[in-house]
Protein backbone atom coordinates (compact mmCIF):
# COMPACT_ATOMS: atom_id res chain seq x y z
CA UNK A 1 0.00 0.00 0.00
CA UNK A 2 2.81 2.41 0.83
CA UNK A 3 4.61 1.70 -2.42
CA UNK A 4 1.51 2.72 -4.43
CA UNK A 5 0.33 5.58 -2.26
CA UNK A 6 2.11 7.28 0.60
CA UNK A 7 -1.18 7.78 2.45
CA UNK A 8 -1.88 5.10 5.03
CA UNK A 9 -5.60 4.53 4.65
CA UNK A 10 -5.88 2.22 7.64
CA UNK A 11 -4.81 5.21 9.75
CA UNK A 12 -7.64 7.29 8.27
CA UNK A 13 -10.01 4.44 9.11
CA UNK A 14 -8.72 4.40 12.70
CA UNK A 15 -9.22 8.14 12.98
CA UNK A 16 -12.76 7.80 11.63
CA UNK A 17 -13.55 5.07 14.16
CA UNK A 18 -12.07 7.13 17.00
CA UNK A 19 -13.98 10.31 16.12
CA UNK A 20 -17.28 8.39 15.77
CA UNK A 21 -16.68 6.77 19.15
CA UNK A 22 -15.92 10.18 20.61
CA UNK A 23 -19.11 11.74 19.20
CA UNK A 24 -21.46 9.12 20.57
CA UNK A 25 -19.46 8.86 23.79
CA UNK A 26 -19.59 12.58 24.56
CA UNK A 27 -23.30 12.75 23.73
CA UNK A 28 -24.34 9.77 25.85
CA UNK A 29 -21.98 10.56 28.74
CA UNK A 30 -23.22 14.16 28.93
CA UNK A 31 -26.96 13.72 28.33
CA UNK A 32 -27.84 10.22 29.58
CA UNK A 33 -29.59 10.08 32.94
CA UNK A 34 -27.44 7.43 34.62
CA UNK A 35 -29.98 7.02 37.43
CA UNK A 36 -32.28 5.25 34.94
CA UNK A 37 -29.82 2.48 34.05
CA UNK A 38 -27.82 -0.19 35.79
CA UNK A 39 -24.25 1.08 35.60
CA UNK A 40 -23.02 -2.40 36.54
CA UNK A 41 -24.69 -4.09 33.57
CA UNK A 42 -22.47 -5.91 31.07
CA UNK A 43 -23.62 -3.80 28.11
CA UNK A 44 -22.95 -0.53 29.92
CA UNK A 45 -19.57 -1.76 31.19
CA UNK A 46 -18.53 -2.80 27.68
CA UNK A 47 -19.65 0.56 26.24
CA UNK A 48 -17.72 2.39 28.97
CA UNK A 49 -14.60 0.29 28.36
CA UNK A 50 -14.54 0.84 24.60
CA UNK A 51 -15.31 4.52 25.09
CA UNK A 52 -12.19 4.69 27.25
CA UNK A 53 -10.06 3.47 24.33
CA UNK A 54 -11.06 6.44 22.16
CA UNK A 55 -8.75 9.13 23.59
CA UNK A 56 -5.59 6.94 23.71
CA UNK A 57 -6.19 5.91 20.08
CA UNK A 58 -6.79 9.50 19.02
CA UNK A 59 -3.61 10.79 20.70
CA UNK A 60 -1.51 7.92 19.34
CA UNK A 61 -2.81 8.31 15.79
CA UNK A 62 -2.21 12.08 15.96
CA UNK A 63 1.44 11.48 16.84
CA UNK A 64 1.74 8.79 14.16
CA UNK A 65 0.41 10.96 11.31
CA UNK A 66 2.29 14.10 12.39
CA UNK A 67 5.65 12.31 12.65
CA UNK A 68 5.14 10.21 9.53
CA UNK A 69 4.71 13.40 7.50
CA UNK A 70 7.52 15.18 9.35
CA UNK A 71 10.16 12.55 8.57
CA UNK A 72 8.86 11.92 5.07
CA UNK A 73 11.09 14.69 3.70
CA UNK A 74 14.72 13.68 2.98
CA UNK A 75 15.93 16.99 4.44
CA UNK A 76 16.62 17.04 8.16
CA UNK A 77 16.52 19.63 10.92
CA UNK A 78 15.76 23.22 9.99
CA UNK A 79 16.11 22.36 6.29
CA UNK A 80 13.03 20.14 6.47
CA UNK A 81 10.20 22.02 4.68
CA UNK A 82 7.60 20.17 6.75
CA UNK A 83 9.03 21.59 9.97
CA UNK A 84 7.38 24.97 9.52
CA UNK A 85 4.08 23.29 8.57
CA UNK A 86 4.31 21.11 11.66
CA UNK A 87 4.89 24.02 14.01
CA UNK A 88 2.05 25.94 12.38
CA UNK A 89 -0.22 22.91 12.78
CA UNK A 90 0.61 22.51 16.46
CA UNK A 91 -0.01 26.21 17.16
CA UNK A 92 -3.23 26.11 15.15
CA UNK A 93 -4.62 23.18 17.14
CA UNK A 94 -3.53 24.80 20.42
CA UNK A 95 -5.20 28.07 19.42
CA UNK A 96 -8.40 26.28 18.42
CA UNK A 97 -8.47 24.64 21.84
CA UNK A 98 -8.63 28.08 23.47
CA UNK A 99 -11.01 29.48 20.86
CA UNK A 100 -13.55 26.72 21.49
CA UNK A 101 -13.44 27.56 25.19
CA UNK A 102 -14.07 31.26 24.57
CA UNK A 103 -17.46 32.88 25.12
CA UNK A 104 -18.05 35.64 22.57
CA UNK A 105 -20.65 37.42 24.70
CA UNK A 106 -18.26 37.48 27.64
CA UNK A 107 -15.44 38.81 25.46
CA UNK A 108 -17.70 41.60 24.17
CA UNK A 109 -18.43 42.51 27.78
CA UNK A 110 -14.71 42.49 28.54
CA UNK A 111 -14.83 39.31 30.63
CA UNK A 112 -12.81 36.12 30.27
CA UNK A 113 -14.59 33.24 32.02
CA UNK A 114 -12.65 30.58 33.92
CA UNK A 115 -13.69 27.86 31.46
CA UNK A 116 -11.40 29.55 28.90
CA UNK A 117 -8.37 28.25 30.85
CA UNK A 118 -9.56 24.62 31.14
CA UNK A 119 -7.24 22.29 29.20
CA UNK A 120 -8.88 19.78 26.88
CA UNK A 121 -7.97 17.41 24.03
CA UNK A 122 -6.90 20.02 21.48
CA UNK A 123 -4.66 21.85 23.95
CA UNK A 124 -2.77 18.66 24.76
CA UNK A 125 -2.52 17.44 21.17
CA UNK A 126 -1.35 20.84 19.91
CA UNK A 127 1.28 21.16 22.63
CA UNK A 128 2.33 17.52 22.19
CA UNK A 129 2.96 18.08 18.47
CA UNK A 130 5.15 21.06 19.34
CA UNK A 131 7.08 18.88 21.82
CA UNK A 132 7.55 16.20 19.15
CA UNK A 133 8.87 18.91 16.81
CA UNK A 134 11.28 20.08 19.50
CA UNK A 135 12.59 16.55 20.12
CA UNK A 136 13.03 16.12 16.38
CA UNK A 137 15.10 19.30 16.17
CA UNK A 138 17.23 18.46 19.20
CA UNK A 139 18.45 15.14 17.81
CA UNK A 140 18.17 15.86 14.07
CA UNK A 141 21.97 15.77 13.67
CA UNK A 142 22.19 12.27 15.11
CA UNK A 143 21.07 8.91 13.76
CA UNK A 144 17.32 8.48 13.28
CA UNK A 145 17.45 5.61 15.76
CA UNK A 146 18.30 8.11 18.48
CA UNK A 147 14.97 9.85 17.85
CA UNK A 148 13.15 6.51 17.78
CA UNK A 149 14.66 5.62 21.16
CA UNK A 150 13.87 9.06 22.55
CA UNK A 151 10.19 8.79 21.60
CA UNK A 152 9.85 5.36 23.21
CA UNK A 153 11.80 6.42 26.32
CA UNK A 154 9.55 9.47 26.74
CA UNK A 155 6.45 7.26 26.70
CA UNK A 156 7.89 4.74 29.16
CA UNK A 157 9.06 7.42 31.61
CA UNK A 158 5.79 9.38 31.53
CA UNK A 159 3.64 6.28 32.02
CA UNK A 160 5.87 4.77 34.71
CA UNK A 161 6.22 7.92 36.80
CA UNK A 162 2.66 9.16 36.31
CA UNK A 163 1.73 8.49 39.98
CA UNK A 164 4.66 10.65 41.10
CA UNK A 165 3.93 13.40 38.57
CA UNK A 166 0.26 13.44 39.59
CA UNK A 167 1.20 13.89 43.26
CA UNK A 168 3.29 17.03 42.68
CA UNK A 169 2.04 20.44 43.78
CA UNK A 170 1.55 22.74 40.80
CA UNK A 171 0.24 25.75 42.75
CA UNK A 172 3.50 27.61 42.12
CA UNK A 173 2.42 27.98 38.47
CA UNK A 174 -0.15 30.50 37.24
CA UNK A 175 -3.55 28.84 36.94
CA UNK A 176 -3.53 28.88 33.13
CA UNK A 177 -0.22 26.94 33.16
CA UNK A 178 -1.04 24.70 36.12
CA UNK A 179 -4.11 23.39 34.27
CA UNK A 180 -1.76 21.65 31.83
CA UNK A 181 -0.41 19.49 34.68
CA UNK A 182 -3.30 18.94 37.09
CA UNK A 183 -7.04 18.25 36.87
CA UNK A 184 -7.62 19.88 40.24
CA UNK A 185 -9.10 23.01 38.63
CA UNK A 186 -11.31 21.32 36.04
CA UNK A 187 -9.00 20.33 33.19
CA UNK A 188 -10.23 17.34 31.17
CA UNK A 189 -6.78 16.23 30.00
CA UNK A 190 -3.24 17.09 31.09
CA UNK A 191 -0.09 17.14 29.00
CA UNK A 192 1.45 14.64 31.42
CA UNK A 193 0.97 11.75 30.87
CA UNK A 194 -1.04 12.11 27.61
CA UNK A 195 2.03 13.31 25.74
CA UNK A 196 3.19 9.70 26.11
CA UNK A 197 0.56 8.40 23.69
CA UNK A 198 1.59 10.99 21.09
CA UNK A 199 5.28 10.10 21.39
CA UNK A 200 4.40 6.41 21.14
CA UNK A 201 2.55 7.18 17.92
CA UNK A 202 5.69 8.99 16.74
CA UNK A 203 7.75 5.93 17.66
CA UNK A 204 5.49 3.67 15.60
CA UNK A 205 5.49 6.09 12.66
CA UNK A 206 9.28 6.06 12.45
CA UNK A 207 9.44 2.27 12.52
CA UNK A 208 6.73 2.13 9.87
CA UNK A 209 8.67 4.59 7.72
CA UNK A 210 11.96 2.67 8.09
CA UNK A 211 10.44 -0.61 6.95
CA UNK A 212 7.82 0.73 4.54
CA UNK A 213 9.34 -1.13 1.57
CA UNK A 214 9.45 -4.50 3.33
CA UNK A 215 7.13 -7.16 1.96
CA UNK A 216 6.67 -8.44 5.52
CA UNK A 217 5.74 -5.01 6.91
CA UNK A 218 2.13 -5.74 7.73
CA UNK A 219 2.67 -9.35 8.75
CA UNK A 220 5.30 -8.36 11.32
CA UNK A 221 3.46 -5.20 12.40
CA UNK A 222 0.19 -7.04 13.02
CA UNK A 223 1.93 -9.85 14.91
CA UNK A 224 4.01 -7.55 17.11
CA UNK A 225 1.12 -5.14 17.80
CA UNK A 226 -1.20 -8.00 18.74
CA UNK A 227 1.29 -9.84 20.96
CA UNK A 228 2.66 -6.75 22.73
CA UNK A 229 -0.85 -5.36 23.12
CA UNK A 230 -2.12 -8.53 24.79
CA UNK A 231 1.04 -8.66 26.91
CA UNK A 232 0.48 -5.11 28.19
CA UNK A 233 -3.18 -5.77 29.00
CA UNK A 234 -2.70 -9.12 30.70
CA UNK A 235 0.79 -8.95 32.17
CA UNK A 236 2.06 -5.40 32.69
CA UNK A 237 0.49 -5.03 36.15
CA UNK A 238 2.17 -8.22 37.35
CA UNK A 239 5.52 -7.03 35.97
CA UNK A 240 5.30 -3.73 37.83
CA UNK A 241 4.23 -5.49 41.03
CA UNK A 242 7.26 -7.77 40.73
CA UNK A 243 9.55 -4.78 40.12
CA UNK A 244 8.06 -3.03 43.14
CA UNK A 245 8.54 -6.07 45.38
CA UNK A 246 12.16 -6.56 44.25
CA UNK A 247 13.32 -2.94 44.30
CA UNK A 248 11.02 -1.50 46.94
CA UNK A 249 10.33 1.50 44.70
CA UNK A 250 6.88 2.81 45.58
CA UNK A 251 6.15 4.19 42.13
CA UNK A 252 6.24 0.67 40.64
CA UNK A 253 3.69 -0.49 43.21
CA UNK A 254 1.51 2.53 42.43
CA UNK A 255 1.55 1.70 38.73
CA UNK A 256 0.63 -1.92 39.45
CA UNK A 257 -2.37 -0.81 41.52
CA UNK A 258 -3.70 1.65 38.92
CA UNK A 259 -2.18 0.50 35.64
CA UNK A 260 -4.55 2.26 33.25
CA UNK A 261 -1.89 3.85 30.99
CA UNK A 262 -0.01 0.71 29.95
CA UNK A 263 -3.21 -1.32 29.66
CA UNK A 264 -4.78 1.34 27.46
CA UNK A 265 -1.60 1.33 25.39
CA UNK A 266 -2.19 -2.39 24.94
CA UNK A 267 -5.72 -1.59 23.73
CA UNK A 268 -4.27 0.92 21.25
CA UNK A 269 -1.90 -1.71 19.85
CA UNK A 270 -4.76 -4.18 19.42
CA UNK A 271 -6.76 -1.54 17.55
CA UNK A 272 -3.74 -0.91 15.31
CA UNK A 273 -3.42 -4.65 14.67
CA UNK A 274 -7.13 -4.97 13.87
CA UNK A 275 -7.21 -2.09 11.38
CA UNK A 276 -4.00 -3.23 9.71
CA UNK A 277 -5.49 -6.71 9.42
CA UNK A 278 -8.66 -5.32 7.80
CA UNK A 279 -6.87 -2.72 5.65
CA UNK A 280 -7.79 -4.43 2.36
CA UNK A 281 -11.47 -4.69 3.34
CA UNK A 282 -11.99 -1.09 4.42
CA UNK A 283 -12.80 0.80 1.25
CA UNK A 284 -15.68 3.16 2.03
CA UNK A 285 -14.72 6.60 0.74
CA UNK A 286 -17.03 8.43 3.15
CA UNK A 287 -15.40 6.60 6.05
CA UNK A 288 -11.96 7.73 4.83
CA UNK A 289 -13.21 11.31 4.41
CA UNK A 290 -14.48 11.29 7.97
CA UNK A 291 -11.01 10.19 9.10
CA UNK A 292 -9.43 13.00 7.11
CA UNK A 293 -11.73 15.68 8.61
CA UNK A 294 -11.61 14.85 12.30
CA UNK A 295 -10.60 18.38 13.35
CA UNK A 296 -13.63 19.93 11.63
CA UNK A 297 -15.90 17.27 13.15
CA UNK A 298 -14.46 17.92 16.61
CA UNK A 299 -15.06 21.67 16.31
CA UNK A 300 -18.64 21.23 15.05
CA UNK A 301 -19.47 18.75 17.81
CA UNK A 302 -18.07 21.12 20.43
CA UNK A 303 -20.25 23.97 19.18
CA UNK A 304 -23.45 21.91 18.99
CA UNK A 305 -23.02 19.85 22.16
CA UNK A 306 -21.27 22.24 24.55
CA UNK A 307 -22.37 25.58 23.10
CA UNK A 308 -18.93 26.89 22.26
CA UNK A 309 -18.86 30.66 21.48
CA UNK A 310 -22.52 31.22 22.41
CA UNK A 311 -22.95 29.19 25.59
CA UNK A 312 -26.05 27.57 24.03
CA UNK A 313 -25.61 23.85 23.46
CA UNK A 314 -27.40 20.56 23.95
CA UNK A 315 -25.40 19.99 27.12
CA UNK A 316 -26.98 23.05 28.73
CA UNK A 317 -30.55 21.99 27.89
CA UNK A 318 -30.48 18.20 28.34
CA UNK A 319 -27.64 17.55 30.79
CA UNK A 320 -28.13 14.10 32.40
CA UNK A 321 -31.83 14.08 31.52
CA UNK A 322 -32.36 11.62 28.63
CA UNK A 323 -33.67 8.09 28.93
CA UNK A 324 -31.40 5.33 27.54
CA UNK A 325 -33.18 4.85 24.18
CA UNK A 326 -33.56 8.60 23.71
CA UNK A 327 -29.83 9.01 24.34
CA UNK A 328 -28.94 6.23 21.87
CA UNK A 329 -31.16 7.61 19.09
CA UNK A 330 -30.01 11.15 19.85
CA UNK A 331 -26.35 10.07 19.72
CA UNK A 332 -26.92 8.49 16.30
CA UNK A 333 -28.56 11.64 14.92
CA UNK A 334 -25.91 13.85 16.51
CA UNK A 335 -23.07 11.76 15.06
CA UNK A 336 -24.54 11.78 11.55
CA UNK A 337 -25.24 15.54 11.73
CA UNK A 338 -21.69 16.42 12.82
CA UNK A 339 -20.12 14.27 10.09
CA UNK A 340 -22.52 15.60 7.44
CA UNK A 341 -21.75 19.23 8.29
CA UNK A 342 -18.00 18.56 8.36
CA UNK A 343 -18.01 16.81 4.99
CA UNK A 344 -20.14 19.60 3.49
CA UNK A 345 -17.60 22.09 4.79
CA UNK A 346 -14.78 20.02 3.30
CA UNK A 347 -16.54 20.01 -0.09
CA UNK A 348 -17.08 23.78 -0.17
CA UNK A 349 -14.21 25.04 1.97
CA UNK A 350 -12.37 26.45 -1.05
CA UNK A 351 -15.30 28.73 -1.87
CA UNK A 352 -15.90 29.55 1.79
CA UNK A 353 -12.25 30.46 2.36
CA UNK A 354 -12.37 32.69 -0.73
CA UNK A 355 -15.45 34.52 0.57
CA UNK A 356 -13.93 34.92 4.02
CA UNK A 357 -10.72 36.24 2.47
CA UNK A 358 -12.69 38.74 0.35
CA UNK A 359 -14.62 39.94 3.39
CA UNK A 360 -11.41 40.25 5.40
CA UNK A 361 -9.76 42.23 2.59
CA UNK A 362 -12.81 44.52 2.32
CA UNK A 363 -12.73 45.18 6.07
CA UNK A 364 -8.99 45.77 5.91
CA UNK A 365 -9.40 48.29 3.04
CA UNK A 366 -12.10 50.18 4.92
CA UNK A 367 -9.97 50.28 8.07
CA UNK A 368 -6.97 51.59 6.13
CA UNK A 369 -9.15 54.19 4.39
CA UNK A 370 -10.64 55.17 7.73
CA UNK A 371 -7.20 55.55 9.29
CA UNK A 372 -5.94 57.72 6.41
CA UNK A 373 -9.10 59.85 6.51
CA UNK A 374 -8.88 60.24 10.25
CA UNK A 375 -5.22 61.15 10.01
CA UNK A 376 -6.00 63.89 7.43
CA UNK A 377 -8.81 65.29 9.57
CA UNK A 378 -6.56 65.37 12.63
CA UNK A 379 -3.87 67.22 10.68
CA UNK A 380 -6.36 69.85 9.51
CA UNK A 381 -7.76 70.34 13.01
CA UNK A 382 -4.28 70.52 14.49
CA UNK A 383 -3.23 73.16 11.90
CA UNK A 384 -6.33 75.25 12.62
CA UNK A 385 -5.69 75.04 16.34
CA UNK A 386 -2.09 76.18 15.89
CA UNK A 387 -3.21 78.96 13.55
CA UNK A 388 -5.64 80.17 16.17
CA UNK A 389 -2.72 80.70 18.56
CA UNK A 390 -0.48 82.04 15.75
CA UNK A 391 1.88 79.05 16.08
CA UNK A 392 1.40 77.63 12.60
CA UNK A 393 4.58 79.24 11.20
CA UNK A 394 6.67 77.29 13.70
Amino acid sequence: MIAKNSRLYFIDAMRAWAILMMLQGHFIEGLLDTSLINTNSISYSQWSYFRGITAPVFFTVSGFIFTYLLIKSPEKGLANPRLKKGIKRGLQILGLGYLLRANLLGLLLGEVYYSFFIVDVLHCIGLSLLVVTGLYLVVSKFSSWVLVSLFLLTTLLLFTFEPYLASLNYTIFPLALANYFTKAHGSIFTILPWLGYVTFGSFMAMLFSFYSKSRMLYTISITLSGCIGLGLILGSSAVFKFMGDVTGVQVFQSVAINNYLFMRLGDVLLVFALFMLLRNYISNKIFFRIGQNTLAIYIIHFVILYGSFTGLGLYGFFHKSLAPWSAIVGALIFTVACCFLALKYDTHKGVLHKHVKNIANAIKSKLIYGLHTGKSVLKIKAYRSLKLFRLNKN
